[in-house]
Parts: C-alpha cells; sequence; structure tokens
C-alpha cells in the first residue's frame, strides 16, 4: 500500500440517488449492489444520510435503509452519515438503532447531525410535536446517550446496551467543539462545505477530551470523487453532479439526471460561479486513475483524515461501481 494511503480508512457515502425517470425500487436495487461490490472492496463503511423533500434521495427512512443494506452484506460496517436528531425524540432514534444493533450485531454506526437537512416547511412537518430546534442538539445527544447505557428512566427497548458507537456530523465548527469536549468521532462534511474543514478539523484535534468510547480524536473527512478510465469521461459523468447542484441552487431539487456533453448550455455566470464553489476542486476529485491519485493524496495530507468517506453521484451504476473500483485499486497499490 502507497505511503499516503497506508493509514487511513476509505468510505462510502450512499446518498441512494433517485434516477431521473426512474423508481426508488431501483435506487435501493443499485444500493444492495453498490453495497455489496464495497464490501468485496475492502471498503470500511458504508453511510447512508438522512435528507426529505428531495426527489433526487431516496433514503429519508434512513434506519429502514440501512437495514436493507446490512442484509444483503456480511461484514462491512453500515450506518448513519447522518441521522438528523432535531427531526426526531431521541428515544426512537435509540429503539431504531438498538434494532438494527440487534439484528445484525457489531456494524452498526449512528452518525448525528444538528441541521434538519430539509427546508423550513419540510422541517415543521417533521418536527411539529418535538418542540424542539438545532440548538437542541447537545442536550438530545445526551438523552441518546443515556438510552443507550440504560441510565434514562424510560428504557430503550431494544437499544439499552446496544454497541452502536456514536458520532457527530458537522459543516461548521459547531459539532467539532461538542465532538471534542464529548469524546466522540466527528465526520466533517467537506464535501459541500470545504471552506471550513481545516479550521473545524483543528479546533476538534486541539480540544479533544478523551472519553470511554475513545482515547484519542477520530476525524473524517467527505470527498466527492468521479473516476473513469480517461479525466474526459470522468467530466462528462461528472455533469449529473453538477446539474444536481444546479437545481439547488434554483431552489427546485431534481433527481439525478443523465450525463450532458455541453454543461455551459445549462447555466449562466453566476450559477456556474456558484456550482463551482459548492463543488470545490480540493474536495470533489474528478478524472482518471492518476488525477485521481495525485489529488486525493494532497487532500489526505492537508487534512491528516483518518478516514476518507466518499461520495460518488454518478448515473450510470455500472459507471458508478467502476468509479469506487479505481479508488479502491489505487489505496490497495
Amino acid at each position: 500500500m502507497s505511503k499516503p494511503f497506508s493509514n487511513v480508512k476509505f468510505s462510502i457515502l450512499d446518498l441512494a440517488p433517485v434516477l431521473a425517470k426512474k423508481s426508488a425500487s431501483l435506487s435501493f436495487q443499485n444500493s444492495a449492489d453498490l453495497a455489496i461490490h464495497a464490501e468485496h472492496l475492502g471498503y470500511h463503511r458504508y453511510w447512508l444520510a438522512e435528507h426529505h423533500n428531495m426527489p433526487g434521495i431516496a433514503s429519508s427512512a434512513t434506519s429502514l435503509v440501512i437495514s436493507h443494506i446490512a442484509s444483503h452484506t456480511k461484514k462491512i460496517r453500515v450506518g448513519a452519515g447522518g441521522i438528523m436528531l432535531p427531526n426526531h425524540a431521541p428515544l426512537v432514534i435509540a429503539e431504531q438503532f438498538g434494532t438494527l444493533d440487534a439484528l445484525y450485531p457489531d456494524r452498526i454506526d449512528l452518525g448525528l447531525g444538528r441541521a434538519p437537512g430539509s427546508d423550513q416547511a419540510t422541517a415543521f412537518a417533521l418536527r411539529r410535536t418535538l418542540n424542539s430546534s438545532p440548538d437542541d442538539f447537545p442536550n438530545q445527544v445526551e438523552e441518546l446517550e443515556t438510552y443507550f447505557e440504560g441510565t434514562a428512566r424510560v428504557k430503550a427497548v431494544p437499544g439499552k446496551g446496544a454497541n452502536v458507537p456514536l458520532w457527530l456530523l458537522g459543516s461548521s465548527d459547531f459539532s467539532a467543539r461538542l465532538a471534542a469536549e464529548k469524546g466522540l468521532p466527528f465526520a466533517f462534511a467537506s464535501h459541500f462545505s470545504p471552506d471550513y474543514t481545516i479550521p473545524a478539523l483543528r479546533i476538534y484535534r486541539e480540544r479533544f477530551t478523551p472519553s470511554n468510547q475513545l482515547s484519542k480524536p477520530l476525524a473524517m473527512v467527505g470527498v466527492n470523487i468521479i473516476a473513469a478510465e480517461s479525466t474526459e469521461k470522468a467530466k462528462w459523468l461528472a455533469t449529473s453532479q453538477q446539474q444536481q447542484f444546479l437545481s439547488l441552487i434554483r431552489g427546485a431539487p431534481s433527481e439525478l439526471q443523465p450525463p450532458i456533453d455541453d454543461i455551459d448550455n445549462e447555466w449562466s455566470i453566476y450559477e456556474k460561479a456558484s456550482v463551482e464553489k459548492s463543488v470545490n476542486s480540493k474536495t470533489t476529485i474528478i478524472g482518471d486513475k492518476d488525477a485521481v491519485r495525485e489529488k486525493l493524496a494532497a487532500f489526505i495530507e492537508e487534512t491528516e483524515a483518518d478516514e476518507v468517506i466518499i461520495n460518488s453521484q454518478i448515473y450510470d451504476h455500472e459507471a458508478r461501481k467502476k468509479s469506487y473500483q479505481i479508488v479502491s485499486d489505487i489505496v490497495n497499490e
């Protein structure tokens, strides 16, 4: 194994993309097939993310999709990257992930985020009876921990005593500080918030306090990778992701669209700049094997990441599997 990658674990973030004019059933079929492929390639974990009211993302019922993936695999860790805790009563999450741990022992992770993962109207629809906000996140994490520890007045069954490692997720320094204070592993969403990556990781590492779960900092960073046989093909495949970001900028989220030959015909100069700011060249790596190797090594050197979790928004399922194969070949050279 080459030096830049020797002490780093590699994992997959799956947004369970809904393809244009295709069904969510196909999304889940593709996710299971990709997870089997990832396990064969030696990826460490396979995480799914909670989003709502997003036509292009099928993993809104995240714990159910986690169970689906775990049932099709044998060893790879499966989890949430993440559950948006303000959307839920912590007891319900303890029961869901306690159940997952009972079904798939020693394989389930629970990453927690403080954002709603949706627009204001959807957030209200999700939380209308919870009387909570993202500002309550630290108290909600603490409450969740008491259910797993079995110290709460109400018992989570299943849940009490479950072996479910908690991660805190973030795209700013808030969760970095909280993860450091609580001695929890920290995952930073650098794949869509590149500018804050290094400051957040620095805060986390400098302020880390050891805990029963973790004796030293454990930092995961997200990166978008679209790899193909040639850089030209990778850039073409990447137009699907670019169209998805463009639809978000326009306030009209869409299903994942097929690649197109000339993305410049689709956006204005302002829209192009906005997409390129979100899809930053440091945390979105597009190219052939040599280009991906060079940029991934530089990214790991800069972040000093313990683990890299890779999102690949590629329309064609076989091309998506090939992209993860290329990355696996690179890190195992």
